[in-house]
């Protein structure tokens, strides 16, 4: 999986050819759009790796809070909105 770093160097990369592209010969055009597309290529592929690692730490992230117990969080949670509710309690 390509690493930020990379990603941003094709990303310059790009932006470089795109920039060019005014000054490019006719007859190079298409070479430099084809290089344009390959680098397009292959940022998306990094995205998309990036995304599925992302999705797959997200799934492990879920399956591992389904174990979590958070009942007395809950409780206490629940006691201290209504202890805000209830005028006249001592907050402590």
């Amino acid at each position: 999986m390509p690493d930020a770093r990379e990603l941003e160097e094709k990303v310059g990369r790009l932006e470089r050819l795109a920039d060019s592209l005014g000054s490019v010969p006719d007859e190079e055009l298409v070479g430099t759009l084809n290089a344009a597309v390959e680098l397009l290529a292959e940022i998306n592929a990094g995205i998309e790796a990036r995304l599925d690692a992302a999705g797959a730490e997200s799934r492990e992230i879920g399956g591992l809070l389904e174990g979590v117990d958070f009942g007395p969080f809950d409780e206490a949670l629940e006691d201290l909105e209504r202890r805000e509710r209830t005028p006249g309690e001592s907050g402590v």
